[in-house]
């Protein structure tokens, strides 16, 4: 099944220049961005976004550090792109991330795990509707795309 989810190259990802390695990585998989900007989270749009954490011990230093640097949020679509996206990431804890992950590869500390992304078809919508706006997505096909979905034609 085709679907869409979001991932942001969080704050220490980009100040350690990892980005374009973590998108690779992803594409390398056989994803295709649908989306992709570069912006500097406020503090309103932070807290929409980790909403479900409002009231934990955490909440606060998670608002400060994902907008103490610019990030890059972007769409990628396929087939069960959530699941793919999870897997590829790694453990939320880069300390138990398997290697060949992200975070298993190239993180160490849980608060500074390197990408996010959403974990359901519900929060992607949700978190796809808060970094992009229609206008900003692109539907269309790859060459290679039949060799990658099946159910590509």
């Amino acid at each position: 099944m085709r679907e869409r989810t979001l991932i942001l190259v969080k704050p220490d990802g980009m100040q350690r220049g990892l980005a374009g390695e973590i998108i690779s990585r992803l594409e390398s998989r056989g994803l295709r961005i649908v989306g992709l900007r570069m912006l500097q989270v406020d503090e309103v749009l932070a807290k929409r976004h980790y909403a479900e954490h409002e009231g934990k011990p955490f909440f606060d230093g998670l608002i400060a550090y994902i907008t103490s640097s610019p990030i890059i949020a972007a769409v990628l679509e396929g087939t069960r792109a959530i699941e793919v996206v999870r897997k590829t990431m790694g453990a939320t804890n880069p300390a138990e991330a398997d290697p060949g992950t992200i975070r298993g590869d190239l993180g160490v500390e849980l608060g500074r795990n390197l990408i996010h992304g959403s974990d359901g078809p519900e929060s992607a919508t949700r978190e796809i509707s808060l970094f992009f706006d229609e206008s900003q997505m692109f539907d269309y096909e790859r060459d290679v795309d039949r060799w990658i979905f099946e159910d590509a034609s």
